[in-house]
Order: structure tokens, then sequence, then C-alpha cells
């Protein structure tokens, strides 16, 4: 049996016994705040008087609990007195008794018969209302007698939302997707349901978090055209209510992996094709890659770097009005690297032959 009712539990706490719930909680959490495990190391000191402190404050803010402390502090005085009464009425009789020497002998004993089975009566009697109480004060699960009461309905409390970013390629975002995503959530903690400490000690199974993570996988479409940074919303995928508060959510944010040839521009497409000199200067059709595969595309003669053409319908699909953007390529004219002898020898007729002097108006332009 616990030994609570041989503490005071108010001096643990440095309150007196007529304090309210108020301040019975604001002494908890001062002396708490000194106490701590955590503020002090984990002393083996700090710990016994957290507990100490924890199990005073967990009897004194029960309605039921305290109201039997007090009557049981009550009863436990009175016990004394119950006792000291009978000593000294027990003294008084037998020197009465003593005094008068008049009692019958057969009298005398069904008296002192009597006395016995009243006081081994008003002993059985007390014992079980001492035990009584205690077992109301200390064993968990005890429900209130007092049906008038009706227990504090907690508050409901919403679960917290959820958010995760997720990677994916221009490919799919282009043409749609599905990713597999593995959610940590976080629970309360059903051994200590939150409080992080069961009866001064850390709690075994959170360690002292008051809450739990649990891993979820959650299967997810991500719809084709979709734009770097939108943001998918999952609801009731995030962290658990209580009391009846509602789940949180899960919200997805998109991140789509750079590509070394595409780029975005809404719902344009935008890249870079290389095209040799002769293609610049005479024209020519090219292969240009486009999200759905290559098409054709003409170099008109006498292109220049970084002249850009437009590729109508070769763009991202936009998910509301369902209508596609263009791709737009920019032309780069490249010199290979390496060039056989013939075409070094050509480049050198054109050199000889050209009169163009295209750097001569460069201050005056």
């Amino acid at each position: 049996m616990n030994k609570y009712y041989q503490k005071d539990l108010y001096a643990i706490l440095g309150v007196s016994a007529d304090s309210d719930e108020t301040k019975i909680k604001a002494a908890y959490r001062k002396q708490a705040r000194k106490w701590h495990p955590d503020v002090n190391d984990n002393s083996q000191e700090s710990l016994d008087r957290f507990k100490e402190i924890t199990e005073a404050y967990e009897v004194l803010t029960d309605a039921q609990k305290r109201s039997q402390y007090d009557i049981l502090k009550g009863i436990h005085s009175r016990k004394e007195t119950v006792y000291s009464t009978q000593t000294q009425a027990k003294k008084a009789y037998e020197k009465s008794n003593n005094t008068t020497n008049t009692t019958a002998s057969s009298t005398k004993k069904e008296t002192s018969t009597s006395q016995k089975e009243h006081k081994e009566n008003d002993k059985s009697s007390f014992s079980q209302v001492f035990e009584s109480i205690l077992d109301g004060i200390f064993t968990s699960g005890t429900e209130p007698n007092n049906s008038n009461k009706k227990a504090k309905k907690p508050k409901p409390e919403n679960g917290r939302d959820i958010n995760l970013n997720v990677n994916i390629k221009m490919s799919e975002a282009i043409s749609g997707t599905h990713r597999t995503v593995n959610v940590l959530h976080s629970e309360r903690c059903p051994k200590c349901e939150g409080r992080r400490f069961i009866n001064g000690a850390k709690c075994p199974l959170c360690k002292g978090t008051g809450e739990v993570s649990l891993h979820k996988k959650i299967n997810v479409k991500i719809p084709a055209g979709i734009k770097k940074g939108a943001k998918i919303r999952l609801a009731n995928e995030g962290n658990k209510g209580y009391n009846g508060g509602k789940n949180g959510d899960l919200y997805l944010f998109i991140n789509i992996e750079e590509n070394k040839f595409f780029k975005y521009e809404g719902n344009n497409v935008v890249c870079e094709i290389p095209i040799t000199p002769f293609e610049a200067v005479l024209g020519a059709n090219i292969d240009v890659p486009t999200i759905c595969g290559s098409v054709s595309m003409k170099i008109p003669a006498n292109t220049s770097t970084g002249q850009k053409f437009r590729l109508s319908g070769q763009g991202i699909e936009d998910q509301k009005s369902k209508k596609k953007g263009d791709q737009i390529v920019t032309v780069k004219i490249e010199i290979p690297k390496e060039l056989s002898n013939e075409e070094i020898k050509l480049y050198e007729q054109l050199k000889n032959l050209s009169k163009s002097k295209i750097r001569e108006n460069l201050i005056n332009d």
C-alpha cells in the first residue's frame, strides 16, 4: 500500500492546506523547474525530489484524492484521540473499581467481557474505514462517487500539419508520375499520455519526449504539368488530433530537378541548340529534342548566334486551361573542336575571299 498518508503533501509543494488548485499548480511548476532532472544533469537527488513533488501534485490536483487525503489526515489524528480517551476511561474505571470493591465477581466478569467486545468492534470498524479511505486515495483508476460533479471534458486538440519535399525529374513533371512517400508521424505517447514522466521518472517508452514516432508509406499521384514549387495537399494525413480534434494535413512541396538541356519558363520550355557556321550561313533543317520527342526545325540562311525560334505547342500543358505552352529554341553557332585539313583549307579560302568588315563600326554603333 502506498505511504502518501504518512507525508505532508502540502509541505512538499510549499503550500498551505487551504490553497486552491491554481496555487498548487503554480507551486508545482516552480518546484518542477528547479528540480527537473534535465536541469540537474539527472542527479539522483533531483530524480528523487522531482518524483516526490510530482506524486504530491497528482494527489492534490485530483479533487477526490485530495478530499480523501484530507479526511485521512483527520482520521489519523482522531485515532490517537480515541485510544487516548479509552485509556483514560479504563484507568478511571479500574480506580473506581478498586476503591469501592462492591461489584460482584460475576457482574465484573460480564462487564469486562462486554467492554472487550465493544473495544474489538470499535477497533475493527476503525480499521475498515481506515483501509477503505487508503484504497480510495491510492488505487489508480477509481471513479468519483459524487455523480453530481461532471468531469471536465478536455478541449479538442487538432493535429499538426506535416510538410515534405518531393523531388521529381522534369520528364516526370511533364507527363505526371507517382511517388511513394515515407511520412514520419508524431503521436502522443500512449504510456505517459504526453506528460513525459511517470511517477517522477522519464517515461521508458518515449524517453521523456512525450511523443512517439510512427512511419507510414503513402502512394501519391503527381499530376502532369506540375510546376516547380507547387503544393499538393493530402487531407487528414498529418499528425493525429486528440479529444475530437481534426487530424493535420500532409503537404508535399514539389521540386523539379534541374535538366542540362530543358528549362522552365511558365508553361514554355526553353533550350539552347548548337549549329555549325555553314548551317548558319546557308540555312538548314535540324532535329531538335522536345519533351515529347524530336521534331524538325528550319534554320534560315544568315542565322546569327542568340537568335530564337518558337516551336508551337511543344511546351507544358496547363492543368486548368489544358492549353500547351511552346518550346523556345535559342541557336548558338559553334566551331567544331576538331577540323580536318580540307576544312581548314576551305576556311583559309573563305578568309581570302571575304571582304566583310564586321568590327568596323563597333564604337559608332
